[in-house]
């Protein structure tokens, strides 16, 4: 057991040996647990150094040893859920050299990428994708007359949306050659592990028993009511020792529970399973954070690990002392955390609800003040919208908190659950625009794009912390739907005004007169746009609502400037500057415009500010494009 996360690249003699699920194979059996440990202790020293998801990574290794070693990947198609887990994986397949740049620009992706290795079958960011993946590669080799096994990992939670098991229902239906294996970690179906239920489990992953078991169901098949009483007989026995008559009665062949850190055990079960026909469930039981102590302890907390900088040395300069003083200022998240404890105890009619987001979003205060209002309805998000809906019916103020990525998966709930009934909702949309070094599974890039187009809904994108927490303010008091979208950490600094009035509903603020030019700037995107304007002597204007939109600003900077621009952390197609130059078209108006936001593409990770500047939105390539435009309109201004 690892007391702490080594700072050097620790000796790793078996694991250096691996760079194929080929040379896994090569290995003898007993020498896996030595393996087992090297990666471990390598997948602690890499995400040290680059920071990311580790938690769930450490408690599969065993199981990602095993699976190269008994299936032949990646002929084999093998799907992992919650790509968290998948780092033990990445390191196997090839990419051992390149976990220290996990992350980074032009690196590894948090996540398996289908661009980045053939191990990686299917693209992961978002939960519970894998059994519907891997039953569609499972078809799509029937359908190619090709024999391979298709095998989806789900765990850490992502059984308990709605899609995983809308794909085991139809995995069970289908009766073919699959595996699903559900990487029980405590954090979701059972702890039941014992002698009596790890012996059944062998059992039914034996040769022997299956093949008694398929040929007394042909024998029996000729007399129905022998038949179901076999059934039944095989169904009260499995239920007696394990939780798996949920999956048998959907049509799966259960096998469990197996200890997930036995590697030959593991290997065992795999073994047979791989001669098996038809649609197989194996349980599993792991310890997240498996071998080091402060990850098993804290399985939340530590989750995920941000980058280990090296202690500074009495030679290095230290910041100023005034500097060291000053207060940190607080996330979004933690600005909308603070607002909801407030709201709270305002309004004793107030629920918080979050879709597996809780501390994310920055709810654990008000989980522990108001644990009667507070409901974390897991891996849901469909569910939590609806959930949400119901209440608002009935009296009730709900929050939703949920990122903006992850709302789009609940998409209809929005429309046909809150907004067609024009029910009171408020929706806290964090990690809205760039999210860095997770990547486009995770970018908001899309939320101003798809929520503004559904009639009742309002839709705010403040700037800084004190005009999220008016947003807040205002959303929560208006009389229907409402989202305030903002971004991933911290803000410009600016200090909160708890006493402040609300918005006046659809009116932006003008931050800055200039001449020529008038900058209609959203959410987070007023900063750079302020910056920018001092080199253009530029109008900006904080235009704080999407929708709806303040068209009285709209009119006065089109009647006294040359040129409008829109900028905005969403994708330009379909987003606010769309509305501005919608808007514009209907009032006839005869000017220039320069939409500015996110291109038409998806985004690689890499630091946020690198990416924002990478696609020409910070202050300088602002205030550039604004100089080219211009020039290609020919018209005349101070920044020219």
């Amino acid at each position: 057991m690892l007391e702490e996360i080594p700072l050097t690249r620790p000796e790793t003699p078996l694991l250096d040996q691996i760079n194929s699920p080929d040379d896994l194979k090569q290995l003898e059996l007993d020498q896996l647990d030595s393996l087992a440990r090297e990666l471990r202790l390598f997948l602690l020293y890499s995400v040290g150094q680059t920071g990311g998801h580790f938690g769930a990574g450490l408690g599969v290794v065993e199981l990602t040893i095993a699976l190269h070693y008994v299936f032949n990947t990646p002929e084999d198609r093998l799907v992992w859920d919650v790509g968290h887990q998948a780092y033990p994986h990445k390191i196997l397949t090839g990419r051992r050299d390149r976990m220290l740049t996990m992350r980074q620009a032009g690196g590894l992706a948090a996540f398996p990428n289908r661009a980045e290795s053939p191990f990686d079958t299917f693209g992961v960011g978002h939960s519970s994708t894998s059994i519907g993946a891997a039953l569609g590669m499972m078809v799509a080799a029937n359908m190619q007359a090709k024999d391979r096994y298709s095998i989806a990992v789900i765990g850490d939670g992502a059984m308990t949306a709605g899609m995983a098991f809308e794909a085991l229902n139809h995995a069970g239906h289908l009766d073919d050659n699959m595996l699903v294996i559900l990487n029980d970690n405590n954090m979701s179906i059972s702890n039941n592990v014992g002698g009596l239920s790890s012996y059944f489990a062998r059992m039914w992953a034996s040769k022997p028993y299956n093949f008694i078991r398929t040929g007394s169901k042909r024998m029996l098949s000729k007399i129905p009511p022998a038949l179901k009483a076999a059934h039944r007989a095989e169904e009260y026995m499995k239920g007696m020792v394990s939780p798996g008559t949920l999956f048998e009665e959907i049509g799966f062949n259960y096998i469990g529970l197996i200890d997930g850190h036995d590697i030959s055990r593991l290997v065992e079960v795999l073994g047979n399973i791989r001669e098996l026909r038809g649609p197989q469930l194996l349980h599993i039981v792991t310890r997240k954070g498996k071998g080091y102590t402060e990850s098993e302890n804290d399985p939340f907390g530590m989750h995920a690990l941000s980058k280990i900088e090296k202690p500074v040395s009495d030679d290095q300069p230290k910041a100023p002392a005034s500097e060291a003083l000053k207060p940190a200022s607080p996330t979004y998240s933690k600005v909308f955390g603070n607002w909801l404890c407030e709201a709270a105890e305002q309004d004793d009619l107030l629920v918080g609800i979050t879709p597996a987001m809780g501390e994310g979003s920055g709810m654990t205060e008000f989980a522990e003040r108001f644990p009667e209002r507070f409901h974390d309805v897991a891996i849901a998000e469909q569910h939590a919208v609806t959930f949400a809906a119901g209440m608002a019916c009935d009296g009730i103020k709900p929050v939703v908190a949920i990122y903006s990525t992850f709302l789009q998966r609940a998409y209809d709930q929005l429309i046909h659950d809150v907004a067609l009934q024009n029910l009171d909702v408020l929706f806290a949309i964090d990690r809205a625009g760039l999210v860095g070094e997770d990547g486009p599974t995770h970018a908001g890039s899309f939320d101003l794009s798809y929520l503004r187009c559904i009639p009742n809904m309002v839709v705010m994108a403040p700037s800084d912390e004190n005009e999220t927490w008016a947003a807040l303010n205002t959303g929560y008091q208006f009389s229907g739907p409402a989202a305030v979208r903002y971004p991933r950490g911290k803000g410009p600094g600016a200090s909160i005004d708890k006493t402040a009035a609300t918005w006046p509903m659809g009116k932006a603020r003008l931050r800055r007169k200039g001449k020529s030019i008038a900058i209609l700037a959203f959410g987070s995107m007023v900063e750079p746009s302020l910056k920018a304007a001092e080199d253009l002597n530029a109008s900006v204007v904080d235009m704080r609502f999407v929708k709806p939109l303040d068209e009285n600003i709209i009119d006065d900077m089109a009647s006294r400037h040359q040129l409008l621009v829109t900028v905005e952390e969403n994708a330009v197609m379909g987003g606010a500057g769309s509305a501005v130059n919608e808007y514009l078209l209907q009032a006839n108006y005869q000017i220039p415009v320069l939409n500015l936001g996110l291109p038409d593409r998806f985004l690689e990770h890499g630091k946020a500010p690198e990416m924002l500047a990478g696609v020409e939105l910070d202050a300088d390539s602002i205030a550039a494009r604004i100089r080219r435009k211009l020039n290609d309109c020919k018209i005349q201004s101070e920044a020219v």
